[in-house]
């Protein structure tokens, strides 16, 4: 019978025992090995530039992804991850995806299906109707979390999946703000994965319309003080989506209080419509401009004339083309690839290209994935992973499938990175100094004792997950080990050396 310790999967105590942490002994001591190698990294050889790929442009290696990327050459499986559509989705992974019936709707058609009921005109909402469609809709949020596991887990597209996850953190929305848990779904699927190695004028667009971030942010309340259309909650001046897409969507430093109330009068009148006052389908944004401020204005030192809609494409413009977005942007995506403090000369070197290419963001990449500071030995084992790449890299590297995925979701939940739940507008972080604790390790070293024992309930119901072959792991991971690693799993019980493998120093780095 299987232990639950503290809420967390624990192994079967008749075969491995259990201290009160829910760790095998030999696991708890592993937890200050762990600590104590966050500044003694031990050098990775040469030979480690496959899996440093592996680790950067994706989740890690799968089983046989070593052999494939020493095969076709570094270089060649670079270019391929820059262009994704050249290599297609497994026919299994493409049916799985289809299935999930609320990826193929639009903002619309969710909030028809799925949204509040709308009242007759002059009676309440029964509450209890209003509860059982938030019930209903819970299957949104699901299916979305299902998506974004399957494909970072099953893609090839490696690189896709890795900037779906860096532009969703950039323009994060919450998906328990409000009407918002109804489009989080579409909001991945629209505004972000179409665009992530596309211009980034193109995904702050669709971002800036999206009745995700509209809601989100507080926008589709912006009205003109003094216009027609003031009445309600519809009431004034919003400036919280204005200065959250400079302060952390764009450029990030160079502008004033006044641009941020400028840029809140650009952008009064763009909203929703939804329900009753929309047809059946359609992607909910609405101009309205009854709500608009239609004076001239002036926006980082920039005339705009006020011409309605116009001006808010106007100010993006701006906005995507400054120097300042440029090296944000920049800063980034060292960040997220290359180290927690990149390199300046690195940085500044991406915010040229990203100029030079009108934003291209495929562009920037290749210049970075060309970089001396991406290979820099310094570099390679330095980022040390989310708990949202630790987990997925975890199940990736054992070489299980996936049927269920609560236990996953739930250990997100439990390492602090549940997905769509950052309820701040920054997102999550990806450095070590917001996921490195002594109470996180205990956590991913018991999730790493359950996949690793085959306790962790992933597959169908009925069926029992096998414990993962620990030959077949160390092989996955090119059995780049440190001296001190591979004598603990060499030493270890048989049934304890996959836990080991995925408990170890190196492999909460990437």
């Amino acid at each position: 019978m299987t232990a639950r310790i503290d809420g967390r999967i624990a192994v079967n105590a008749k075969r491995v025992k259990l201290v009160e942490t829910g760790l095998p002994m030999k696991l708890v001591l592993l937890v200050v090995l762990v600590f104590s190698a966050v500044t003694a990294r031990a050098e990775l050889p040469p030979d480690a530039k496959a899996l440093h790929v592996l680790n950067r442009l994706g989740f890690g290696p799968a089983p046989g992804d070593m052999r494939r990327i020493e095969s076709m050459g570094i270089e060649n499986y670079i270019q391929a991850q820059l262009d994704p559509e050249s290599m297609p989705l497994p026919p299994k992974l493409a049916a799985q995806l289809d299935g999930l019936d609320t990826l193929h709707l639009d903002p619309v058609q969710l909030f028809g299906k799925y949204g509040p009921p709308l009242p007759a005109r002059g009676e309440k909402i029964d509450p209890q109707a209003a509860k059982d469609s938030r019930r209903r809709a819970h299957v949104i949020l699901e299916q979305a979390a299902q998506a974004r596991l399957l494909r970072a887990m099953e893609s090839p597209r490696q690189l896709q999946e890795v900037m779906v996850d860096f532009w969703f953190n950039h323009f994060n929305v919450f998906a328990e703000k409000g009407l918002d848990y109804l489009w989080i779904g579409a909001y991945e699927e629209e505004a972000i994965r179409p665009h992530v190695l596309g211009h980034f004028r193109d995904i702050l667009g669709a971002t800036a319309r999206h009745p995700a971030m509209l809601f989100y942010l507080d926008n589709w309340l912006n009205t003109a003080p003094d216009s027609p259309g003031v009445h309600g909650q519809f009431e004034g001046l919003n400036e919280n989506y204005a200065r959250e897409i400079m302060e952390l969507h764009t450029v990030s430093r160079g502008y004033t209080q006044q641009d941020v109330v400028t840029l809140a009068q650009i952008l009064t009148g763009r909203g929703l419509r939804l329900g009753r006052f929309g047809g059946d389908a359609g992607d909910g944004f609405f101009f309205d401009r009854r709500r608009h401020d239609f004076s001239d204005k002036m926006f980082l030192g920039q005339k705009i004339k006020g011409r309605g809609e116009a001006e808010g494409e106007a100010a993006l413009d701006l906005l995507a083309k400054s120097p300042d977005t440029a090296r944000h942007i920049s800063y980034e995506l060292a960040q997220y690839f290359v180290s927690d403090q990149p390199d300046p000369v690195l940085v500044d070197k991406l915010a040229r290209r990203f100029l030079d290419t009108d934003g291209n963001i495929r562009a920037v990449l290749d210049a970075l994935f060309h970089s001396q500071q991406f290979w820099d030995e310094k570099n390679v084992g330095n980022k040390f992973k989310t708990p949202y790449e630790y987990v997925v890299s975890a199940v990736r590297a054992s070489g299980e499938d996936v049927d269920n995925f609560r236990p996953l979701t739930g250990m997100l939940q439990q390492l602090g990175q549940p997905l769509y739940g950052c309820q701040t507008p920054d997102g999550y972080k990806n450095t070590q100094a917001a996921w490195l604790s002594p109470d996180s390790m205990m956590r991913r070293l018991n999730f790493a004792t359950a996949l690793g024992s085959g306790y962790l309930p992933l597959a169908a119901p009925g069926q029992r997950s096998e414990p993962v072959d620990p030959e077949r792991l160390a092989d996955t991971l090119g059995r780049q080990f440190s001296l001190r690693t591979s004598g603990a799993v060499d030493a270890a019980p048989r049934m304890l050396k996959p836990a080991l493998i995925l408990g170890s120093p190196e492999f909460m780095r990437r």
